[in-house]
């Protein structure tokens, strides 16, 4: 094909051609049956538009702030491992298009070149991800060094003390070797099969016992500001708020890690709700279309996050493709608030929704009429 992909779907269809099959299998795929997985964008496409005419959208405006830093646009770099599955450059080719962009790449710990490498790179904002170690050193010294180089934030991921079931990984024997970041630790490449005897990687350092207090432990040996991964629950995001923590990040990990979880954006508005303004609140989990990042504002969040499609625009274009999915996704979106009255983040809300057509509160359903809904 000589034309350049005109949407997220075509950039996977390219890389599907261009990444071994294991490869595509371990970005692409989901925990057990990969049921979240399909229901993220069932839920997304049942969630309908309301627009409004007449309105002034002369001027449209996209920009908002998160942790205080000013963004062109409401959508941030998920903190995915690996990049050099998609692309030799990896982290190096997607800071560099994200710095190009404006937006803000929060950093795996389990990146293919080391945190202190791709900080040299980048031209904009960065955050760190990390776990809760059981080696409380270990903690320390991993945010220590992610503040030495400039990262402005740590984001905690929380869901995955436990490994996953993930079973394209399983059927295609794949293994994932540990990044540098951890040099010097023994940590044994990550192997997906069950059985007791399997290496775990990572999951080997990350402390299974870890409570609330971790989190307090952190905030206080750390000048970073902490955000907050793989919160689902009313319950969790209170916590959050209560100890300290600036954002939270609504995720069920890309689907990855528990199977048969709600979709990241049902739970989206009890989170916003629970927090009541005291942390920010971000998504990730199935972007695809600047609608759906239209959607997430809408119920709530801050602003949104994408994994999966920055593999896409790596495998296909490195840098360039990484970019170019970022401005796909940021022209979708002013697209579509100008298509529905909405010229600048803040006159987004939940008016803006619906998941019930308005058919069924007017008209008796006749016998074999189905009217789709959420």
């Amino acid at each position: 094909m000589s034309s350049d992909p005109v949407n997220i779907y075509e950039y996977e269809a390219r890389a599907k051609e261009r990444l071994p099959q294991a490869e595509y299998d371990f970005i692409a795929g989901g925990a057990t049956d990969e049921i979240t997985l399909r229901r993220t964008r069932a839920v997304f496409d049942a969630i309908m538009l309301r627009p409004r005419m007449l309105v002034d959208i002369s001027q449209p405006n996209l920009t908002t702030t998160v942790l205080g830093q000013r963004i062109p646009f409401p959508i941030l770099v998920d903190p995915a491992g690996g990049h050099g599955r998609a692309h030799p450059q990896a982290e190096l080719a997607t800071v560099r298009a994200a710095g190009a962009m404006g937006t803000v790449m929060i950093l795996s710990s389990g990146s293919t070149y080391t945190l202190e490498d791709v900080a040299q790179a980048a031209t904009g904002t960065i955050w760190f991800q990390q776990y809760l170690y059981k080696d409380q050193g270990l903690t320390q010294r991993m945010a220590h060094r992610a503040q030495e180089a400039g990262y402005k934030a740590l984001c905690l991921t929380l869901d995955s003390s436990v490994r996953a079931k993930r079973e394209r990984n399983i059927r295609n024997n794949y293994s994932s070797p540990s990044s540098p970041n951890y040099a010097g630790l023994e940590v044994p490449e990550y192997a997906w099969q069950m059985s007791s005897d399997a290496p775990r990687g990572v999951n080997t350092l990350i402390d299974r016992a870890a409570t609330w207090s971790y989190v307090d432990w952190l905030a206080a040996h750390t000048p970073l500001p902490l955000v907050v991964k793989g919160i689902m629950t009313a319950e969790d995001a209170r916590l959050c708020a209560a100890h300290g923590v600036r954002a939270i990040i609504v995720s069920n990990h890309g689907a990855r890690q528990l199977d048969t979880t709600f979709a990241s954006i049902e739970v989206l508005p009890e989170v916003v709700e629970a927090v009541d303004g005291q942390c920010e609140v971000y998504l990730d989990g199935g972007i695809r279309r600047g609608t759906d990042v239209l959607k997430a504002l809408a119920l709530g969040a801050r602003a949104v996050l994408i994994g999966r499609p920055l593999f896409w625009g790596l495998a296909v274009d490195g840098e360039a493709g990484v970019r170019a999915v970022l401005q796909m996704l940021r022209d979708e979106l002013e697209m579509a608030m100008g298509m529905c009255g909405r010229p600048t983040i803040a006159s987004i809300d939940r008016s803006l929704l619906g998941t019930v057509s308005p058919l069924l509160s007017v008209l008796q359903q006749p016998p074999g009429l189905q009217i789709p809904s959420l």
